[in-house]
C-alpha cells in the first residue's frame, strides 16, 4: 500500500473511531507509519486528508450497497429480497456506520466540503432504494399506495437507528430486531430471513 493510501486509510479509521477533532495529524501519521514530511508532501493538511478519507468512505458505502442491492429489472431478484439482502448483510453493528457516524460530528457537518459527500451519498442511497421499492410496487410485491421515497427513508432510518440502539445496548440484537420488524411490515405474512449474526 502506498503512503497516500496508508494515510487515507488511517484517517478513515480515526474519523470512524474518534471523530474529526480526535483525529490529529500525529495520530494519522502514527497509524499510517508515515512521517510529517511525507503527510504534507501528499496532502496540504488535515482538512484535505479528511476530504479524501470521507470520499473513500462514501464511495465504499455506495459500492457495498450497490453490490447488495443489485441491478434493476426482473432478472435481478424480487425487490423485497434485494432490500432484505441490504438490511441483513454483515455489518460491524456495534461499531456503527462509518458514514452515519460522520453526520454526528459537528465539525464535519459545519464544513460544506466535508459534509457534501456524506449528504450526497445518503441522498443516493435513498434514491436507489426508492427505485427498488417502485419496481416492487410495479410487480405487485408491495401493498399499493406505498410511497417509494418514504419507504426508502424508512429503510435508511432503520439501519442508522439500529446502529444507535445496538451501540447503546452493547448488543446487535436491537439492530436485528429493527430490521426484522421493518421487513415484516414490508411484506406481511412473509417469513423474515434471519440475520447473519449469531
Amino acid at each position: 500500500m502506498s503512503t497516500t493510501e496508508r494515510l487515507i486509510e488511517a484517517t478513515r479509521e480515526l474519523l470512524w473511531d474518534r471523530g474529526y477533532v480526535g483525529t490529529s495529524p500525529k495520530a494519522i501519521q502514527r497509524r499510517a507509519g508515515a512521517g510529517q514530511g511525507s503527510m504534507y508532501h501528499h496532502f496540504s493538511g488535515k482538512p484535505a486528508l479528511a476530504r479524501a478519507a470521507i470520499a473513500r468512505t462514501t464511495e465504499e458505502l455506495r459500492a457495498t450497497a450497490e453490490a447488495t442491492l443489485g441491478g434493476s429489472g426482473s432478472g435481478s431478484g424480487s425487490a423485497y429480497d434485494r432490500i432484505a439482502a441490504y438490511l441483513l448483510r454483515e455489518r460491524e453493528v456495534l461499531r456503527g456506520c462509518p458514514v452515519g457516524r460522520l453526520t454526528m460530528d459537528p465539525d464535519i457537518m459545519a464544513d460544506e466540503t466535508l459534509r457534501a459527500p456524506v449528504d450526497e451519498t445518503l441522498d443516493w442511497l435513498r434514491g436507489r432504494l426508492a427505485e427498488i421499492v417502485q419496481e416492487g410496487l410495479e410487480r405487485g410485491e408491495f401493498t399499493a399506495g406505498l410511497d417509494p421515497a418514504e419507504i426508502a427513508s424508512t429503510v435508511v432510518a432503520t439501519v442508522q437507528g439500529g446502529y444507535v440502539l445496538a451501540r447503546a445496548s452493547g448488543s446487535p440484537a436491537a439492530f436485528d430486531a429493527g430490521v426484522r420488524g421493518l421487513l415484516a411490515l414490508l411484506a406481511p405474512g412473509r417469513d423474515v430471513p434471519n440475520s447473519p449474526r449469531p
